[in-house]
């Protein structure tokens, strides 16, 4: 079914985050050609503001423009799913251990909260992947360096176009839930070499799900 026209006076940044939502969602499928003319038409929408979110979607890794070619929806190598990993296990274990020694009591609580949503949704891959991320960043958003929230973000937001993502594979939310609930202890017992130690297991293990064949 067509989606429904944009409405007229629709800026680019609308336009983008209409793009963002169906790369994420696969609608446009990583590798795939941006048939700009058809989306325009399907959008009611001119060429200007796509190509203006095509630029944003460009500069944020989502689209790769090709000379002569157009666009299309960036694919991540194996390469580039390790070196993402490795950059995240670096950023998001130093976060949790500075969490760890000096988040409010109240602040655990919270993390305790979003840890509750990925025990009631880890049967439900959709739900469970939404949580999960909101966990993490919650978790980044706490220990308050805007710089490492910012390139977290970032590297997320690429590791969506994975088409082997770590959470997809079968048993891995599983496996998952029970790092987060060893990590939770650790932030309840303020431990932050043991924090820090089990945040960065828990990205060689998605790591190793992710790339199943270097295993």
């Amino acid at each position: 079914m067509a989606a429904a026209p944009l409405a007229p006076h629709a800026l680019y940044q609308e336009v983008a985050e209409h793009l963002r939502q169906r790369i994420f969602n696969r609608q446009l499928e990583p590798g795939s050609w941006i048939d700009e003319m058809a989306l325009c038409a399907e959008l009611g929408i001119s060429r200007t503001p796509l190509r203006e979110a095509l630029k944003v979607l460009a500069a944020e890794g989502l689209v790769t423009m090709k000379v002569r070619r157009g666009a299309y929806v960036t694919e991540m190598s194996e390469r580039d799913v390790r070196e993402a990993y490795q950059l995240l296990a670096l950023l998001e274990s130093d976060a949790a251990a500075q969490v760890a020694t000096r988040a409010s009591s109240a602040e655990i609580q919270e993390l305790d909260e979003l840890h509750q949503a990925l025990e009631q949704h880890v049967a439900q891959r959709d739900e469970f992947f939404h949580a999960n991320e909101q966990f993490h960043l919650r978790l980044l958003a706490i220990e308050g360096n805007r710089w490492r929230q910012h390139i977290v973000t970032d590297l997320r937001r690429l590791m969506k176009l994975n088409r082997h993502h770590s959470l997809f594979q079968p048993g891995r939310p599983q496996d998952s839930l029970k790092e987060h609930r060893a990590l939770m202890a650790a932030l309840h017992a303020r431990d932050a070499e043991l924090a820090r130690k089990l945040m960065h297991q828990h990205f060689q293990q998605g790591l190793a799900a992710a790339q199943p064949t270097e295993r």
